[in-house]
Order: structure tokens, then C-alpha cells, then sequence
């Protein structure tokens, strides 16, 4: 282990409780210095989220300084000389309150977290970018650059991207934080990187991919590494829809008679789905086998029972008026324009058509990509967690019955996922926070990992977030959301939760499996950046158009297209 000079040393620890370490600084002949000269840089003594070197003869510990605190200490008394009686002479002391990040081991290596800590006494140095810098530096083939240490921006950060992405990642900031900033840059670096990576985002807000003037698609990605689909072209069919999620989207569960939809809609749905696949030969379908049936035939069993009228018309049918409520939300949904899209699909109208839509999907198609991003935007509001959770769904089933599932590891990027997967047990998102939480639980083990993007982390699900193993902070000034991340933190990255509120835009605190030690990282710019740019509110009341094109935009509106 090599032994630092004197010049680098600066205080000594004085007391230690729980995982907090205190050091007194060693004033100058001149007080105390703001920062001391070594070699060509200059190193700051005691500021805020610098980082020290606290040597004692059994090891060293880096350690991050979370606290100052300057006090007036009574040193000692003078003789009364008569002119005033005895004085006390008040000298200014200076302290240290030091978070520890990890060990450096014998071979000069940092190891996460502390074993042992230092003893009273122990020598606190300050510690030169080129020994931080050979310290911090990743070893693991493909490391992610993320962007550069925000206390010593000459030094890269880096990310370990197996880490990053296989025990799933959080990145949470309040809106213009620098999310979409952050997760392009991300996102960018992993395509760079890694040629064969698969990885399915759903875009919100068409931030990722967007049409030129032209006609065409461009996005954040490099042409030719990503596809960008509208999720109406993408066409998920309801056929692909589990039992589960068909009653939550056809039953009221309020409903008196909602016991007896929900059992005569699963006697339906299996009929239905194993006359219509004879042809096939499958033997083992189930209520749940993503198989084609006729929609239109389902509403008739409805309708034809709901009906019925025994003894010419005398009697009434035994399911007779039940199945009122469940007619009406079928036909609102099903001649909703809006809709036609899942409930009327035109390409995906057989069971054999899986295997097309499951290729585009996950970059496979005649043109393979490493990158799908699928648009939500035009998908109605009320849609898009049923949307959600069958791409949740199908990218968990399709590396559950892939035998080569460890060679092609699929990442689900989900964007403002607080409003698909909540944490309160509204019904409309029961299937979502099922898919999702699924994935979030098991889908390691099948190669399918989440990425989940939010500015509100206390209505995400708590499963979902609990689960992840690295977590992107960014700026979060919410009381209730600060304590909420605190939680969510490592121990002994508790601590750094205090600085969120104060975080730059596009500067995050790394947490997590993926990083060696909690670190603030200044996010490189993404090239070229996502369309999430706040309006330049100024400039355009100031030089902004003076009419605008109504027409267009209805008939935008009518026709839903941005």
C-alpha cells in the first residue's frame, strides 16, 4: 500500500458513531486554508462532497465529508492581572463529519462498503486525482461512461453495465431534473457500446423518436440502431390479452352481477380460443394462451345470454338482464375509433401472426434493431396501461420460453412509469402493476430487466422500486419524495440523500451495484438530445408567431396524429 506525503495530511479522527466519523482539521499558520496545492491541481480541504483518505495502520478508508462545522473551544484561562480579573483565550476549531464509501485493499484497490473502521486517531488525507482516478476506474470489460465526477470533473465515472441493467435501475428526479437528459445519454452510450443489445422503451410523450418535416422518423439513436413505432402500428391485439386482464378491462367489479361476467366470461374465453385453434393441433391451451378468437363472437355469447327468455318468451333466461353493464363497455370500446387499433387489428388477425409482431418487437424483424421505442403518445389515456402491461408481458414471456434467454437479455425502459404503475390499488392498473411487478421480481432470473424513469417516486409501486438494485438520482425537492429515496438508499448512502434537493440539472447521484462507491456524476450531454426541452417562454412571447394554423391543428386532433 502506498503511503501518502505529509503535505497531503489534514486532520485526524476524533470520534466515531455508528456509520459517521468525525476529524478535526489541523489549522495553518494563516487559520484554515480553503484548499492546498498538489502538483498541478489544486484540492479543496473540507468542502462539501469532497472526498478524503483516512489512513491508520490497519487500512485505509475513503470516505466522503457530509457535514462542517467550525466551533470556539476555551483553550485555557489567563491570571487575573487586576485590570479586568482572568480571561478566557477562545480558539476556532474546525470538524469534519465523514461518510464512509469504502476499503482500499492491499493491491491499491477500492472495495465497496467498510469491514472495519478506523480508530481514533487516524490520519485523514487528501487525495490526488491520480490515485482517486486509479482507484475508481472499472476493470469490467464495456464499462459505461455515464459522465464525469461532479467533485473532480477531470475524472470519468463509469458504470458496470451488467450490474446497472441486471438488477434492475431507477432514475428519479422532479420534472426538468434532467431525466430524459439522463437516460438518452444512458441510452446512447450503451448502443455505442454494445452492438447486440436489446432494449424496448415506451416513450410517453414522443420524446425519443419524432417525424421530420419529411415524413420520416428520427430519434436519439445512431440510424439504423433503432425502430421507432407508433404503438397503434405496433398493433397489440386484445386476443393477446390474459383473462385477468380482460375482465379488467370489460367488468366493472362494482357491479352487482360482476361475479357472474367474470365467471361466464372465462367459460367464453376458453371456448372461444380452443375452437377457433383446432386447426393447430395445440392440446395444452389454456384460458390465458396467447391464441387468436373472434371478439365479435365473445360479444354474442354475451349478448345471447343476456337475453334469453325460456318457455316462447315467457321466462325470463337465468342470466337474463346480467350482463347489461358488460354490453355497454364492450361497445363503447369497440366502436371507439380511437381503439380499432386493439380491438379491430388488421395485421395481427390470426394466431400465426404472433411471431411477427414478437420479431418487431424485440428488434427481430426485416429490419433488426437494437433499440424499439414504442410510442404511447397517440395511445388514449385510459389504453395505455393495458398497452403497457402486454409489452411488460410479452417481453417476460418471450424470454421465459427462450432457451437462449441468458445470451439475449431484454431491457424494458419505462417512462413516467408512476402512471401505469402506481402504488395505490386502483383497478384500472391491476394487470400493469401485476406485469410489471412480475418482472421486477422474477424476470432476472429470464433475462429481462426494468429501467424504470419517474419524477414521483412515493406513486410508484413499491415492489417495482424495492426490487432495484442501482438507482440515478437527480434533483428531488419534495419533502415526501426525499424521504421516500432515503429509504429506497443502501445504508450507508443514507447520508448523500441530503444533497438531492441541491443537485444540478443533469447531475445525479449514482447509487447502487453498478458504481463503486456513491458518486455525484455530472451526465454528459446526450448527442442529439431528447424533444423534452422545456418552451422558451421569454424568447417566444417575445418573438413568437402571430397566428397559427387552427385548422391544422383540429384537424390533428380529429385525426390523432401529432
Amino acid at each position: 500500500m502506498t503511503t501518502a506525503p505529509e503535505s497531503t495530511l489534514v486532520g485526524r479522527i476524533v470520534d466515531i458513531t455508528g456509520g459517521c466519523l468525525v476529524a478535526t482539521l489541523f489549522p495553518g499558520e494563516e487559520g484554515y486554508a480553503p484548499s492546498r496545492a498538489l502538483g498541478d491541481e489544486s484540492l479543496p480541504i473540507g468542502q462539501l462532497g469532497s472526498l478524503v483518505e483516512i489512513r491508520d495502520r490497519a487500512g485505509h478508508v475513503l470516505a466522503e465529508v457530509s457535514r462542517i462545522v467550525e466551533d470556539a473551544r476555551v483553550t485555557r484561562t489567563t491570571k487575573d492581572t487586576g485590570s479586568g480579573g482572568p480571561r478566557a483565550l477562545t480558539t476556532r476549531e474546525r470538524r469534519l463529519e465523514l461518510t464512509p464509501l469504502g476499503e482500499i485493499n492491499s493491491d491499491g484497490r477500492l472495495e465497496p462498503g467498510v469491514a472495519r473502521y478506523p480508530v481514533i486517531g487516524a490520519a485523514v488525507h487528501l487525495i490526488a486525482s491520480n490515485r482517486l482516478a486509479a482507484l475508481i476506474s472499472r476493470k469490467t470489460e464495456g464499462a459505461l461512461e455515464l459522465g464525469r465526477l461532479s467533485v473532480r470533473p477531470s475524472l470519468k465515472a463509469s458504470l458496470d453495465p451488467s450490474a446497472l441493467f441486471g438488477r434492475h435501475l431507477a432514475i428519479l428526479g422532479q420534472t426538468g431534473a434532467g431525466k430524459s437528459w439522463t437516460l438518452s445519454s444512458l441510452m446512447q452510450s450503451v448502443v455505442k457500446g454494445m452492438p447486440r443489445s436489446h432494449i424496448i422503451m415506451l416513450d410517453l410523450h414522443g420524446e425519443y423518436g419524432w417525424k421530420k418535416k419529411d415524413g420520416t422518423m428520427e430519434g436519439i439513436f445512431p440510424p439504423g440502431t433503432a425502430r421507432y413505432i407508433d404503438a397503434r402500428e405496433l398493433e397489440i391485439p386484445y386476443w393477446l390479452l390474459t383473462y385477468s386482464e380482460l375482465v379488467d378491462l370489460f367488468v366493472d367489479r362494482t357491479d352487482a352481477n360482476a361475479t357472474v361476467q367474470i365467471a361466464f366470461l372465462r367459460e367464453s374465453l376458453y371456448s372461444l380460443r380452443k375452437q377457433s385453434n383446432q386447426h393447430m393441433g395445440m392440446n395444452r391451451l389454456s384460458v390465458d394462451s396467447p391464441v387468436y378468437f373472434p371478439i365479435d363472437e365473445l360479444y354474442n355469447k354475451f349478448k345471447k345470454a343476456n337475453e334469453e327468455k325460456l318457455e316462447f318468451g315467457k321466462v325470463k333466461g337465468p342470466l337474463h338482464g346480467a350482463f347489461d353493464d358488460f354490453l355497454v363497455r364492450f361497445q363503447s370500446l369497440y366502436n371507439d375509433g380511437r381503439y380499432d387499433f386493439f380491438m379491430r387489428p388488421r395485421k395481427h388477425n390470426s394466431s400465426a401472426t404472433l411471431e411477427h409482431l414478437l420479431r418487431n418487437f424485440v428488434g427481430l424483424g426485416e429490419q433488426k434493431s437494437q433499440v424499439t421505442v414504442v410510442d404511447l403518445s397517440p395511445v388514449p389515456v385510459d389504453l395505455r396501461p393495458v398497452v403497457s402491461a402486454q409489452i411488460g408481458r410479452l417481453a417476460y414471456e418471450f424470454n421465459y420460453w427462450n432457451p437462449r434467454r441468458h445470451e439475449f437479455p431484454l431491457l424494458l425502459v419505462c417512462e413516467e412509469a408512476h402512471q401505469y404503475i402506481p402504488s395505490d390499488a386502483d383497478t384500472r392498473f391491476v394487470g400493469t402493476r401485476r406485469a410489471m411487478e412480475r418482472i421486477a421480481k422474477e424476470g432476472r432470473k429470464y433475462g429481462v430487466t426494468l429501467c424504470i424513469v419517474s419524477q414521483r417516486p412515493t406513486e410508484l409501486s413499491q415492489t417495482v422500486l424495492s426490487q432495484c438494485g442501482n438507482y440515478l438520482c437527480l434533483r428531488i425537492s419534495n419533502a415526501d419524495d426525499q424521504e421516500y429515496v432515503r429509504r429506497l438508499l443502501p445504508e450507508g448512502a443514507k447520508n448523500l440523500a441530503d444533497m438531492l434537493a441541491s443537485l444540478r440539472r443533469g447531475e445525479v447521484l449514482a447509487v447502487g451495484d453498478a458504481s463503486l462507491l456513491p458518486a455525484r456524476i455530472l451526465v454528459h450531454p446526450p448527442e442529439p438530445a431528447p424533444a423534452s426541452n422545456d418552451a422558451p417562454l421569454s424568447k417566444s412571447w417575445r418573438e413568437g408567431p402571430d397566428d397559427l394554423d387552427v385548422a391544422d391543428i383540429i384537424n390533428r386532433w380529429w385525426s390523432q396524429v401529432r
